[in-house]
């Protein structure tokens, strides 16, 4: 048996054996499938390919003696496309083992996660609503000519200001501190 008739039979068996294990409901075996199709393609392209012969990048050579770039290129791009999809074939392996793991959970959040995040975005509204309101009453001390110019004044108000946020951050009676 010659080397070409080797490889179109086990291009062959690689094409039915890749199709047969991909028919199947795991997916693990589907990834297995693609790569035995993404293999096959490979050796397809390489069967095709023709002669060999000199590198395309070689000087010094006759056109007649280089090979041809062409297929050289699309195997290049069949392996990159396999590995792409071997990538998320396993990404979507590991998510299914990772909610199969949960249960009947799933992604589902608890109320007490729903009520944790609700607590925390009214206390950053709250926050922020006590900044506007700071920064509104500044901006009136200052067109009315009360606001302080001096360093010391606004060392004072840097100081009230971080007392304010960090009495805003303590834990309230009842809650432990985040």
């Amino acid at each position: 048996m010659s080397a070409s008739l080797t490889l179109v039979v086990l291009m062959a068996v690689m094409y039915a054996a890749g199709v047969y294990v991909m028919l199947e409901r795991s997916l693990t075996r589907v990834l297995i499938g693609f790569l035995l199709v993404g293999n096959a393609t490979n050796l397809l392209i390489f069967i095709m390919s023709g002669r060999p012969g000199s590198s395309p990048i070689v000087t010094g050579t006759s056109l007649d003696d280089m090979v041809d770039p062409i297929p050289q290129v699309l195997m290049l791009t069949a392996i990159v496309i396999n590995f792409g999809i071997t990538a998320l074939l396993l990404a979507l392996i590991y998510r299914s083992w990772w909610l199969a793991q949960l249960g009947d959970e799933g992604d589902t959040l608890t109320d007490e996660h729903a009520a944790e995040s609700a607590d925390q975005a009214d206390d950053a509204f709250r926050s922020s609503s006590d900044d506007d309101d700071a920064i509104a009453e500044s901006l009136d001390e200052f067109e009315r000519g009360d606001g302080a110019t001096s360093d010391e004044d606004t060392a004072a108000r840097k100081t009230d200001a971080a007392g304010r946020a960090a009495a805003s951050a303590s834990p309230r009676d009842g809650e432990e501190k985040r």
